[in-house]
């Protein structure tokens, strides 16, 4: 059973649209292929959090990006199946002491032509996490809510493409920055279920030079960390 606070996802999940998180659909006859994020939410001790990851810093594609854990789809499992089992190999997570309650509409992404199912998770019986691939993952971030929906943490992140979209300055330092996909996700999700107040949309941060190596020259949209190559497995 989920604790009360995390209701208002459960019902928002079941009332957002695709229109709601993307205006991205999958051309007819693109055949995407398949991948899951998990969206795990807990209580630690400082209060109701968040899992996130940071991808390597070494990585040749998107290095540095946060986002959350996932990858694709293997034959045979459930988008459900597929969020756990990455998480696990991500971070070591216990899929034993996690309970879902609910999925977010599939979204596209067409960099990487992956169609995405976002999972919602209550971490009933947390376990140890760590950086269980070091070569995919420098770091875990167990973000907290309050700190998500402070409007002093947001700001608009611009990619050199001309992109501009939402993002959050997370970490200790607030040094580290949240965004395209991933951010987006978490932006519309607590909007649509009231948990965000009114920022200021004029904060506009460049992305760091670390987080561009690798880059195409110009992109439509930012990719996510896990799916612009595919799940690299």
């Amino acid at each position: 059973m989920i604790p009360q606070w995390l209701e208002p996802l459960r019902e928002g999940a079941q009332s957002i649209t695709v229109h709601d998180l993307t205006r991205f659909m999958p051309p007819e006859g693109s055949d995407p292929r398949r991948g899951a994020v998990l969206m795990l939410f807990g209580e630690g001790e400082q209060g109701r959090e968040l899992l996130l990851t940071e991808r390597s810093h070494t990585m040749r594609s998107h290095p540095g990006q946060v986002s959350f854990p996932g990858g694709g789809i293997d034959a045979g499992e459930s988008a459900h199946d597929a969020a756990l089992r990455e998480a696990w190999e991500e971070t070591g997570l216990d899929p034993d002491g996690v309970e879902v309650f609910a999925e977010l509409p599939e979204l596209w992404l067409p960099p990487s032509n992956y169609a995405v199912t976002p999972v919602l998770a209550w971490w009933a019986d947390p376990s140890p996490v760590t950086t269980h691939s070091v070569e995919e993952v420098h770091a875990i971030h167990r973000v907290l809510i309050s700190d998500l929906v402070e409007p002093t943490h947001r700001i608009m992140v611009r990619h050199p493409s001309g992109w501009l979209g939402p993002g959050f300055l997370i970490g200790d330092g607030r040094d580290v920055i949240l965004w395209g996909f991933t951010a987006g996700i978490i932006s519309r999700l607590f909007e649509h279920v009231g948990w965000s107040s009114e920022w200021d949309t004029g904060v506009v941060r460049e992305l760091p030079a670390y987080m561009l190596q690798g880059e195409p020259a110009r992109s439509e949209i930012p990719p996510n960390t896990r799916f612009q190559e595919g799940p690299g497995r």
